[in-house]
Order: structure tokens, then C-alpha cells, then sequence
């Protein structure tokens, strides 16, 4: 069977730029040297457009560190002291005379309220009596009950990238994305696909929560009541697979195995999964996958609040009683496995390129490591659809028992670690807890070292496990597992007694663990959890399975690979970002296909598609 390999990674959330792992070090920026750290800066100074003049001064680094991860969702993006609404009001004219106004006539309603009656006066205006009373909105003001969110590094706007032609922000992120892992992985697209058949590339990838800025859904939702018209791209660009489509039509001109799957939190590793199962059953040689969610706006912000899923400021200064605070430590909004009061929305976009083994081997490409299972499972009957019921421990039962298989019980025992989905939920906290506590126990892992980055970047929903494995391969460089700095304790009703639960950094080394296992509890039947190997176990397979020889010849091969994705990464870094966007380039129609019994060509492709099938059902039917 073919193994799925990671060969490329991208994408940007409240922490920077995925690629070259400057995201991750800027979760351990505390931990790692300080060349990596002023490596790690210049990106995000690059990412944040800041104009620089040779080294950063300390006052740049310090607005880099306090205008990146959890923090006061900013005025330029949402002033959450002035969010705008209508407050109902019921107007009578005074003593119980009729009530009388004037306005345009041009402004009147095309159907009158009842009760209504109209006189024309001068100059197109009209005089309004209402017998009775009339109900109108008023423009009013609110503030946010909520003020912290992981938002994207200051000043980063993707639509800026490229033609983005009020494209919702949500797609403007998933192009940046999609192109970073792809630059990333030091290929060129036009060597992949001379040895390939044109549909053996698929892109699984999609948004949680469908595109609901002005621009997508909430623009088509809001437009009449606002006095405006819906545009010709509000539907359609509000699509959930949106995400997916946007990759095939003007990244990579896909014509391979395409869709998006959504199941809330797990969406990441829903796609991932389609794209695994795609390479190891040879459907496809080459996937993307991936997840992009720009949720951070008022509406969906003050929906999850009606929910009691947020942590809001209120909420946030009782956990902090014993300090005094007068404004919450919004650094510190999200507090996994600890006492908390609510989860802290971001928002982001991870996208991976992954190839079977022996493709990855012939190009040369740099192997990250491996993904040879994604397990999904549903809940059973539930009492209600946000509780949280028995898939997630079918999942991580089965991820780790999948690790076992590969890697041997010393290795899962010793030489692994688990990222938590860790929404800083008190129901979370419990039920997640005690999910990963059996499973440790049942494995016999003492001590299971955990994982959670969404006390760093708040809930990313569908890119949420992509940050997961961003994170991962970023351990397998630097070997530090990041700490939940956010916490200063492990709440009473946590089960841990066979987890690692700390706010410390944990210092394991680059070649320390051999296998991870990606965690996802998604809203209502939604779980997934993934395994996912280490380049350095990944290696050891790939030479047993290949031989020296022909490793030997990849690494020579990888050079000049690697080469071109150094570049890249430079170029980037100076703040030179090349975003992949073709709109109206090569499209193809029908003249464009030559198509006969036995394949069919398409214009711009290497290679034909083949159509003389074998029969899977072979002797079931009579026939010639």
C-alpha cells in the first residue's frame, strides 16, 4: 500500500506564516535561538507589511509580539465598542393625535404600512399621517460582550496579494495558503504533472462555517435590510467548499478528484482523510488539502456568546478575581484543562500537499513525514446535538492503536505525543480529558505528553488541526513541544493522571518522538483524529521499503529541491510574497478534448487519462 508523506505545508493564523515552521516558532519564540527568533520576526514583520530598515528595533519586536496571537480583537478589523444594530422603537403622536412626519417621496416604502396616508408637498416631498402607531429601527450602538480573538497578525490583508476582486476574506486566505504550501514544497507544478495523468491530483478543502463577511453570506443575508442589493457574488462565493474550489480553478487548474467535507472542528482531518484514502488506494498520487475560516465578526461572534460557548470578558475578570483586574487578560482568554469559562474564536487557513511515497522519492521532495491513518467516527444517539458523546473515543483509541501497528508499543508508549483539541471549555476540559486519560491508560502511556495550541491562537475551526500539524512538524525540527502558557493550574475535575498537562514548554529533542496523534471534537456528531509519523521514522521506512540506493539518489535529487524552496522562503521573508492566483488563464472546452476508447487527452496535459478499465466484478456477468 502506498504511504501518504507530507511534502508541503502553508498557510497563515494569529501566530504568522506556516511555512518553514516561522508559525510554530512563534509559539516557542521564548524557547529557540535568537537567530531562529530573528528569522521568526522578519517574517512576521514581512507578513504584517511593517516597513523595516535593517534590524528590527525593539519597539518593532515588541508591536510584532503584541499584535500577533490571542488578543483585543482590533478597531481596524471590528470596534467591538461600537458595533453597529437597530433597536426597535413604537412611535404615537402626542396627546393622541395622529402622528405626522415628512420625508422624499422617493423614500417611502413601495407597500404602505397600514394606517399610513400620504400627502404630497413641494419639491418631491410627502407628508406621512399614522392613525394609530408605527414600529420602526433606529440605528443604535452595543458593545461586545466579548473583546479577545486570535486574529491574524496586524496589518496582514491577503486581498492585497493578488486580484482579489471582493473575494470574501475567508478565500482571499485560502489562496495565501494554498500557494505557501505549494512554494513551500520546492516543486514545480509543470515537472509534477509530466508524470501524472491529469486527474491523479485531488483537492479535498473547505470553510467550517461557509464565508459570512460582507462579501460572502452575510452580505447576501443582510443587504435588503441594510436598503442595499444583494451582488451577483454574494451566493456564490459564501459556498462552504468554496475553499476547494478556488485552488482548482485558479491555483492549481485541477482537473483531479475534488470536494469539500465539513464536520465543524474536524474538518481539517475530514479532508485529510479523503486525501489519504485517495493516495493509498492509487485514486490519486498527489493531494491539498485543507481548511480556511475567517469567523472573527460581530454576528458570529454574538452567536456563539448566545450559545455560552465564548469566554467573555466578565466571564474572564471572575476566573481572575484574586488579581484585581480591572480589563481581562485577553492574552490569556483561552485556558485548556484549566478553569475556564469559554473558548476564544480565531481564525486562519493551513493547507498540506502530501504524495505517495514513490512519487515524493522520484521528484526529490523534502518528506515531512507521514499520514498513514485519519479515523472518524460519530457520536450515537445523543440527548443534545452540542454534548458531547463516545466517537471521540473510538477515534483516539483508534489513531493510537494505528500508531502501535507501525511504530511498536515502546514507541507509543515513550515516543509519543497527543495534540488535544482543548477548546478552554469547561465541558471540554472533562470529557476531552478523560477521553485521552483512558486511552493512555489502556496503551499503558504513564505520562502522555499533551499538546494545546488553541491557548495561543483561539479555535481556528476548519484549519483547527492544520494548526495542529503545522505544530507537529515544527516539533520534529526544533523538539519542543509548546507549553499552555495560558494556565497556571489544572482544573479539580481534569482527568490526568496519565496526561502531561503543563504551562512549561516541554524540551524533547528534534529525533525525541516518533509519532504524533492529532486530536478533533467537533459541534454535534463531528470527531477525527489522525497519526501522523515522524520524518525520522518516515525515513527508515522509506529505505526499507526502496532501498539505499534509491534514497541515496532522492537526497542528491532534494538539493536542488530544497534550493528553490529556501528561496522562496527568503523572498518571502523580505516581504516579497508570490501568490498563486490565475484567473482566465488556460481555461479549456470542449475542443480542448480528444477523447477515444482507450484515453482521453486534454490540451496543456503531458499525459492522457486513461479509460480501458479493468473490471473490479470480473466473472460476475456474461458477456464477451
Amino acid at each position: 500500500m502506498r504511504l501518504p508523506v507530507i511534502v508541503g505545508m502553508g498557510g497563515i493564523n494569529p501566530a504568522g506564516r506556516t511555512s518553514f515552521h516561522h508559525g510554530y516558532r512563534r509559539l516557542i519564540l521564548d524557547a529557540i535561538s535568537a537567530k531562529k527568533q530573528a528569522d521568526t520576526l522578519a517574517s512576521l514583520a514581512a507578513v504584517m507589511r511593517m516597513q523595516v530598515d535593517g534590524a528590527l528595533t525593539k519597539a518593532q519586536v515588541d508591536y510584532i509580539l503584541d499584535h500577533t496571537l490571542i488578543r483585543r480583537i482590533e478597531p481596524e478589523w471590528i470596534d467591538i465598542d461600537n458595533i453597529p444594530m437597530n433597536k426597535r422603537m413604537t412611535l404615537s403622536g402626542n396627546a393622541g393625535q395622529p402622528l405626522q412626519f415628512s420625508t422624499r417621496a422617493k423614500d417611502l416604502p413601495a407597500s404602505l404600512p397600514a394606517g399610513w396616508s400620504v400627502k404630497e408637498l413641494d419639491e418631491g416631498m410627502v407628508q406621512v399621517t399614522v392613525a394609530g402607531s408605527a414600529a420602526i429601527l433606529a440605528p443604535d450602538r452595543r458593545r461586545s460582550e466579548v473583546s479577545a480573538a486570535g486574529q491574524l497578525p496586524s496589518g496582514f490583508e491577503p486581498g492585497k496579494l493578488y486580484a482579489s476582486r471582493s473575494h470574501p476574506r475567508g478565500l482571499q486566505m485560502a489562496i495565501y495558503a494554498a500557494s505557501d504550501a505549494l512554494h513551500s514544497t520546492g516543486l514545480e507544478q509543470a515537472d509534477i504533472m509530466s508524470r501524472l495523468a491529469p486527474d491523479e491530483v485531488s483537492v479535498y478543502a473547505s470553510s467550517a462555517m461557509a464565508q459570512l463577511d460582507e462579501n460572502g453570506a452575510g452580505g447576501l443575508l443582510q443587504a435588503r435590510l441594510l436598503g442595499k442589493r444583494p451582488t451577483s457574488k454574494n451566493l456564490a462565493l459564501s459556498l462552504a467548499e468554496m475553499p476547494a474550489d478556488f485552488i482548482n480553478a485558479y491555483v492549481l487548474g485541477n482537473v483531479g478528484n475534488t470536494s469539500g467535507a465539513l464536520g465543524a472542528c474536524a474538518t481539517f482531518l475530514y479532508n485529510l482523510r479523503s486525501g489519504i484514502l485517495d493516495i493509498k488506494s492509487g485514486a490519486a498520487r498527489m493531494v491539498v488539502v485543507g481548511g480556511s475560516d475567517a469567523g472573527i465578526t460581530h454576528e458570529v461572534m454574538e452567536g456563539y456568546s448566545s450559545m455560552g460557548a465564548l469566554a467573555t470578558d466578565e466571564e474572564l475578570l471572575k476566573l481572575d478575581a484574586d488579581r484585581n483586574l480591572t480589563v481581562p487578560d485577553y492574552r490569556r482568554a483561552s485556558r485548556p484543562f484549566s478553569t475556564n469559562c469559554g473558548f476564544t474564536l480565531g481564525e486562519g487557513a493551513q493547507y498540506a500537499v502530501l504524495m505517495d511515497d514513490e512519487l515524493a522519492l522520484e521528484l526529490g521532495a523534502t518528506i515531512y513525514g507521514a499520514v498513514p491513518d485519519v479515523f472518524c467516527n460519530a457520536d450515537g444517539y445523543k440527548k443534545s446535538i452540542s454534548s458531547p458523546g463516545v466517537g471521540n473515543y473510538i477515534t483516539v483509541a483508534k489513531a493510537v492503536a494505528a500508531a502501535r501497528a507501525i511504530v511498536g508499543e515502546n514507541s507509543v508508549r515513550n515516543r509519543s505525543f497527543i495534540q488535544a483539541h482543548g477548546t478552554s471549555t469547561p465541558q471540554n476540559r472533562t470529557s476531552e480529558s478523560h477521553i485521552l486519560n483512558e486511552t493512555a491508560k489502556a496503551f499503558g502511556i504513564e505520562k502522555w505528553p499533551v499538546a494545546a495550541i488553541k491557548s495561543y491562537l483561539g479555535h481556528t475551526v476548519s484549519a483547527a488541526s492544520g494548526d495542529q500539524l503545522m505544530t507537529s512538524l515544527g516539533i520534529w525540527v526544533e523538539g519542543i513541544i509548546p507549553g499552555i502558557h495560558s494556565i497556571d493550574h489544572v482544573a479539580d475535575d481534569v482527568f490526568d493522571s496519565n496526561l502531561r498537562l503543563q504551562p512549561e514548554h516541554l524540551d524533547v529533542g528534534p529525533a525525541g518522538m516518533d509519532v504524533a496523534s492529532l486530536n478533533a471534537k467537533g459541534f454535534g456528531v463531528n470527531n477525527a483524529s489522525a497519526t501522523v509519523l515522524s520524518p525520522q521514522v518516515t525515513a527508515k521506512m522509506l529505505e526499507k521499503r526502496h532501498g539505499a540506493a534509491m534514497i541515496k539518489k532522492h537526497h542528491a535529487q532534494n538539493e536542488t529541491v530544497q534550493a528553490r524552496a529556501d528561496a522562496y522562503n527568503a523572498a518571502a521573508t523580505a516581504g516579497s510574497s508570490e501568490v498563486i492566483y490565475r484567473f482566465d488563464h488556460n481555461v479549456l472546452q470542449g475542443e480542448d478534448i480528444g477523447i477515444t476508447g482507450k484515453a482521453m487527452s486534454i490540451s496543456g496535459f503531458a499525459n492522457p487519462i486513461p479509460l480501458d478499465f479493468d473490471s473490479p466484478y470480473q466473472g460476475l456477468i456474461d458477456g464477451e
